[in-house]
């Protein structure tokens, strides 16, 4: 009954910008922590960016000072705002989310079904 669905995915030149989008919908009781990671091809899946409040925010160190992850908490939404992008960051985006079914006893991981980011130079 839970869905993460990733919007804002495209093509983009180098030293452009992409905003991405992932909205949590279902029998969500409480999210915890949501956040976004990437898969290049030949590579392993990776974090990017996640955010369980301001206080607890961990980023890539390829993307600091690039990338910025927000939360809108009342829409269940994450946010990732890439700026400065660079054909490395070429990639399939995932949106995560750690939360609470409705009816569950804990805390379980959901993963969106991916949105393609492509920079070309």
């Amino acid at each position: 009954q839970v869905q993460l669905v990733e919007s804002g995915g495209g093509l983009v030149q180098a030293g452009g910008s992409l905003r991405l989008s992932c909205a949590a919908s279902g029998s969500i009781s409480s999210i915890k922590t949501m956040g976004w990671y990437r898969q290049a091809p030949g590579k392993q899946r990776e974090l990017v960016a996640v955010m369980t409040n301001s206080a607890n925010i961990n980023y890539a160190d390829t993307v600091k000072g690039r990338f910025t992850v927000s939360r809108d908490n009342a829409k269940n939404t994450v946010y990732l705002q890439m700026n400065s992008l660079k054909p490395e960051d070429t990639a399939v985006y995932y949106c995560y989310a750690s939360l609470l079914q409705y009816g569950s006893l804990g805390y379980r991981a959901y993963w969106g079904q991916g949105t393609q980011v492509t920079v070309s130079s």
